[in-house]
């Protein structure tokens, strides 16, 4: 039997992916409220693989989390007892140090029907994940504010009369996804909570030492390295040839070229397709093209662009970063045009961005590409749906290491 459990802030479905990926997970059902997220996450697991044993009394559709909180909360108290664990963390942009970390941002707010939810669900353990920032205090504003990642120890450790909530032992750390497999320095506040009345046979703790100890013979297993380059993600999609796009016929896309390292068999699997999803190119002028091959010669690899080049190409950006092909990228965010190619002039292709996070290639992304001005605060088209996700082979770790505690 599989154990059970819930995505909140589904996303695209990249810790879903991870967990299916395991063969130990059966979702009941996943969150998400964004539709253009959510139909990427119901095409490749709810259509595609029966991933999800998704219950009648809830639309399959994108919801908000509140909506779900007021028109279903005795569906979900009915849940106790058969939910082994609820994951996901909330929307990270008001948190992050990437951007403004303003407190008072909306989605902060989320945090408090997170932890609603789980005193309705009660499941055995919860994992969270979200940004280094949540860990930090918001000393840039004129208040300075709480620690989030306190603040939500504290309430899941707290019982609730009200819902008959027992509370949670909980244990936090900061994990660097590049440590286990993932091709991305990225830094994330992970948290795992485990019901009281269970606490004394299982350790919170225990997850992050099962992780540790887990990681070399599961990516041994895999075939790859415990670091992972860029080179090692993407060198199979240059742009050595080109076709037309299967989905925007006015764009190229490319082609798969030879497999070049371990990572990238892994990622592609059986795939029979010479042409890879999403692998679209962006349309670039040639100014912009001359100054991509500057900057590919002459800019520091990893770092964002001295005062001299931007001055030079007359650019207001702040951060655009050319990357180097033999080290893990720095944390990819969800506008594509943060990054240069480590050896090409041009920024990445969503299968590229996808590759990095480490989704396979059978997990084809669906919506826009890319969008921009007000909508941003609308869609959430398919590179920032990459951008957000939890890297899929970390969430397979995860669901191993928290499998161990159930047993």
């Amino acid at each position: 039997k599989k154990s059970s459990y819930i995505d909140l802030f589904a996303g695209c479905g990249g810790l879903s992916l991870g967990l299916h990926n395991s063969g130990m997970w059966e979702g009941k059902f996943a969150i998400e409220k964004s539709p253009d997220a959510f139909e990427t996450l119901e095409y490749n697991l709810i259509k595609n693989k029966p991933h999800f044993d998704w219950p009648s009394w809830l639309p399959q559709s994108a919801h908000d989390i509140n909506e779900i909180i007021e028109k279903y909360p005795e569906q979900l108290q009915k849940l106790r007892g058969s939910i082994d664990m609820v994951a996901g963390g909330p929307p990270c942009q008001g948190f992050s140090t990437a951007g403004r970390r303003v407190e008072n941002d909306n989605r902060n707010r989320l945090i408090g029907s997170y932890i609603e939810f789980i005193r309705l669900v009660q499941p055995k353990i919860i994992f969270f994940e979200n940004v280094k920032g949540f860990t930090q205090k918001f000393d840039k504003n004129k208040v300075k504010g709480r620690i989030y990642s306190k603040y939500v120890e504290n309430a899941l450790r707290r019982k609730n009369s009200r819902l008959n909530s027992l509370g949670y032992e909980v244990s936090g750390h900061l994990v660097d996804f590049s440590e286990f497999g993932v091709p991305q320095k990225r830094t994330r506040f992970i948290l795992v909570g485990v019901r009281k009345d269970l606490a004394q046979s299982i350790i919170p703790q225990q997850f992050f030492s099962n992780i540790e100890s887990n990681k070399q013979d599961f990516l041994i297993n895999k075939g790859i390295g415990i670091t992972n380059s860029l080179e090692d993600a993407i060198s199979d999609l240059l742009r050595k040839k080109d076709t037309v796009s299967p989905d925007t016929k006015s764009f190229k896309a490319g082609l798969y070229n030879n497999p070049e390292s371990n990572y990238q068999l892994l990622l592609k699997g059986d795939i029979k397709s010479n042409i890879p999803d999403s692998h679209r190119f962006a349309k670039h002028n040639p100014d912009t093209i001359l100054k991509f091959k500057y900057i590919l010669k002459e800019a520091e690899k990893n770092k964002t662009l001295s005062a001299e080049i931007k001055e030079r190409f007359n650019l207001k950006k702040r951060t655009i970063i050319p990357l180097s092909g033999k080290t893990p990228t720095p944390t990819i965010t969800t506008l594509p045009d943060d990054y240069i190619h480590y050896c090409e002039p041009r920024i990445f292709t969503v299968r590229e961005y996808a590759r990095i996070q480490s989704f396979n290639d059978w997990y084809e992304f669906q919506g826009k590409y890319t969008t921009g001005g007000k909508r941003r605060t609308q869609e959430v088209p398919r590179y920032s749906q990459i951008g957000n996700a939890i890297p899929p082979l970390f969430g397979e770790q995860t669901g191993i290491a928290i499998n161990q505690l159930l047993l």
